[in-house]
Order: C-alpha cells, then structure tokens, then sequence
C-alpha cells in the first residue's frame, strides 16, 4: 500500500530532521532569542506553497505573539499557480517586498524555499544581509546543491543565510515511488518544514525561559477565556516595546 509507505517513509524523515538538524535548530534559536528578548520580530518568508511555513507561525495557539509572515499575494498558489511560479522567479521583487515591509536590523528573517535556486527567496537573503538582518534559511540542501541558481547572482539560498535549516527531503520533493514507475507522489517540505518550525519555536521559548525571560504566547482562542488572555498578552508586550505599537497593527 503505497499509503503505508508513506507512513514509513515520512517517520524516516523526521527522524533524520531530529538526528541532523536538532544542532542548527538550537543555534538559531540562540540567534532568536535575544532579538525577541529586546522587542525584536521573528519574520517568515515563504512564496509557492512555502508561504504555509510563513503563516505556520503567525497567530497561532501555543505560537510566538513576536512573529509575522511576509506573504505577497502574487507569490502564492492560490490565485494563479502559474502566475506564481514566473513571479518567483522576477528579478527585482524582494526590494519591492522589502520596500513594504518594516522589517528592521533588530529582526530576524526565515526564507523558506524548497529549491532555494530562484530569484525572489535568493534576492531576499541578499537584501537582508545588506540590510544588517540574521536571516536562517529553510531549504532541502540536497535538492539545491543539484540544480544551478535562477538569479543573476548564481548563488542559492543556502550559500546565503546566516544558518542552514535542511528540510533533509528527496530532490523534487515528492517522497514515495509506485512500483515500476518513473516519478512520484506525496510531496513532503510542507511536513518536513513545519517539523522544523515548530521544533524551533519550541527551542525558542525554552531559551527564553533560561534567560529569566517568558515568552509572549498565543494560546487557543477556542478556549473560553482565552481571548482576553491574548489581548492581555499584546497589550503587555506593546507596554514594553512601544514601537510595536506603530509597527503592527494586528499585534
């Protein structure tokens, strides 16, 4: 059954994150940490069907109040799937992200890209780094360093980024073979990248914690009683960072 495969086969996967990747994931949340702890925004970044990483964190029940997806509505799937794929690969689009975007040096940035080869996730990475910004990437490593780069610049997202979260996936995503067949079903960076993130988050929160710091959380608002306790929490959080105030309105 190939159903049953994939049951196997995704476990294997994330028991390969959790071997490989449980390292990276502790550093960056040590980058992440202090930059939350001075009112600092973890931002996400996702175009194609990346963009569910990039709205994986924001607003959610047991989530960071402290982080915001970047999801241009022309880089996602939903509206023209084939509009989106050329989009992302526009020579020019980050500074125009950037330019609409309050991200500040105070910040981090997530880029998640499967491929990590186009140009818009790559000019991202670029723009930051000239911008001062600690940027993670989010990629499949084995799949980027088998395909050449679509950006003018001829490098990928990996060779970019501060550090290097591997997503640890089979080159074109898709994860189980029927037999006697030449390609695939059930792509898997969705799985493979929420794993991470919410691993993360997860090592985030407990280095706050060690800091003497409690982290802003969301808690379920399909909880009685839970909506006040969010407000509470933004209120609280823009009482000791008044520039959140200004730049966030949904905060």
């Amino acid at each position: 059954m190939l159903a049953e495969r994939f049951f196997t086969e995704i476990h294997g996967l994330i028991n390969t994150i959790q071997e490989t990747q449980l390292g990276p994931i502790q550093k960056a949340a040590e980058e992440i940490a202090p930059r939350l702890e001075e009112g600092g925004i973890l931002y996400v970044f996702g175009s194609g069907h990346s963009h569910v990483l990039a709205e994986e964190v924001f607003s959610r029940a047991g989530g960071l109040i402290q982080a915001k997806s970047i999801v241009p509505h022309e880089l996602t799937v939903d509206l023209d799937m084939d509009k989106s794929t050329l989009m992302e690969r526009t020579d020019g689009l980050a500074e125009i992200i950037f330019s609409t975007t309050r991200i500040r040096k105070a910040d981090v940035l997530i880029l998640v890209s499967n491929s990590g080869r186009n140009a818009v996730p790559v000019q991202m990475a670029l723009g930051a780094k000239e911008r001062g910004i600690f940027t993670v990437a989010m990629t499949n490593v084995s799949h980027s360093k088998g395909v050449s780069s679509r950006d003018r610049s001829g490098k990928k997202l990996y060779e970019l980024c501060d550090l290097v979260l591997d997503t640890c996936g089979p080159k074109g995503d898709a994860l189980v073979q029927p037999p006697g067949k030449s390609w695939a079903v059930a792509p898997v960076s969705t799985i493979a990248g929420a794993v991470i993130i919410e691993a993360l988050v997860c090592a985030v929160v407990e280095t706050m914690l060690s800091h003497g710091v409690e982290p802003p959380l969301y808690q379920s608002a399909n909880i009685d009683g839970n909506d006040d306790y969010n407000r509470r929490a933004r209120e609280q959080l823009k009482e000791r960072f008044p520039e959140l105030r200004e730049l966030f309105s949904t905060f």
